[in-house]
C-alpha cells in the first residue's frame, strides 16, 4: 500500500515540475485596465483571465505586463476587421476586444520561435464573442 502511495505521489509531483517548466508564467503579471466607454471592467477583467489561459501554451515565457488601452485596442480593431480575412461580417466592432502585453522569453527561446533571453513588447491579443453575454475567446495574436 506504501508504495502505491509513494508511487502515486512521485508521478504527480513530476507531472508538476513539468507542467511549470513547459508552459508560459503568468502569475506575477502586471495588469493594467485603462478607462473605457465602451466595456465595462468585468468585460476587461474576462478578456485578461482569457489571454492568461492562453499564454500558458507559450513554454518557457514569462507575461508581464498586460494591458487594456481604449485608444489602442480600438485602432486595432479597426485594423483587424480591415484586413482579418477570417472575421465573419456578423461579429459587430462592440464584441472585439485587443489587449496588449510585454513578456519575456528564456534561453530556450520559448518554443524555438522566438529570440533566446529576449522581451516582446506591444505583443496584441485580439479577443472575440458573438454577443455582450458571451465569454471572450483569443482568436489571433501576435504583432
Amino acid at each position: 500500500m506504501k508504495v502505491k502511495v509513494l508511487t502515486v505521489v512521485a508521478l504527480v509531483s513530476l507531472i508538476s515540475i513539468v507542467y511549470h517548466i513547459y508552459t508560459g508564467k503568468v502569475n506575477q503579471v502586471q495588469v493594467t485596465i485603462g478607462e473605457s466607454n465602451k466595456f465595462t471592467d468585468e468585460e476587461i477583467n474576462e478578456a485578461v483571465v482569457a489571454v492568461k489561459k492562453k499564454f500558458h501554451a507559450f513554454q518557457g515565457c514569462t507575461l508581464t505586463e498586460l494591458w487594456y488601452s481604449e485608444e489602442e485596442s480600438n485602432e486595432r480593431v479597426i485594423d483587424y476587421l480591415n484586413y482579418g480575412t477570417e472575421t465573419p461580417n456578423e461579429i459587430k466592432e462592440d464584441n472585439i476586444i485587443v489587449l496588449l502585453s510585454n513578456f519575456d522569453v528564456n534561453s530556450s527561446g520559448g518554443d524555438g520561435s522566438f529570440e533566446p533571453n529576449s522581451t516582446q513588447t506591444k505583443w496584441q491579443w485580439i479577443l472575440i464573442r458573438d454577443s455582450a453575454t458571451d465569454k471572450w475567446r483569443v482568436e489571433d495574436w501576435g504583432y
